[in-house]
């Protein structure tokens, strides 16, 4: 069994990005779980919270799904051309304390997908994740790239994916990702 953890980047209870996990999820490969995570509850990072406190639960819970998991997917929304906030908060807790990043994001497979009400999908915010992940030690997955443009033409209102061509991509996109998985883990068991 492939293990795969998403992650959507957006809160908002109609996200398109959490649909297009949802869509993502139907569409695994036999023998692949995609267990869908939340940032929602993740609280802003404070080095002063985290001195005082500690990492609060809901980030430890993460980052343990994220280490026992084959890969890591990531739906990202773009805003303001860029990575959302809210996203990349989730990110800085998952990589604290930094003795952690080996066993969260070390050499663990990564792909970004993404979709959007504009026209130009997600580029822009995958490719600002890159420096993030690389940073981080991730072992990005560059074959494939998805980028769900013009969202709510191909999603219905409770978010089903009706377009028969992004779910079409979004297979490839599945089964290519799953594969450069399932290699990672047969190239660290041998």
């Amino acid at each position: 069994m492939t293990k795969l953890v998403g992650i959507s980047g957006s809160l908002r209870q109609g996200s398109y990005n959490a649909a297009l996990l949802r869509a993502c999820k139907d569409v695994m490969p036999d023998g692949v779980e995609l267990t869908i995570a939340t940032i929602r509850g993740i609280p802003l990072y404070d080095g002063d919270v985290e001195a005082s406190e500690g990492i609060p639960a809901i980030v430890t819970a993460l980052k343990d799904a994220i280490a026992e998991a084959d890969g890591l997917l990531l739906s990202t929304p773009e805003y303001n051309n860029s990575i959302p906030g809210v996203f990349k908060n989730a990110i800085d807790w998952l990589s604290r304390p930094a003795s952690d990043i080996k066993r969260v994001f070390g050499g663990r497979p990564v792909a970004v997908m993404g979709a959007s009400p504009g026209g130009f999908g997600t580029i822009l915010s995958q490719n600002a994740w890159l420096p993030v992940l690389r940073t981080l030690g991730a072992e990005f997955w560059g074959e494939g790239r998805l980028l769900v443009s013009r969202a709510p033409s191909v999603f219905t209102e409770d978010g089903r994916l009706t377009d028969p061509k992004i779910r079409e991509q979004l297979e490839s996109f599945a089964k290519g990702f799953v594969a450069f998985a399932q290699s990672s883990r047969l190239r660290k068991a041998g």
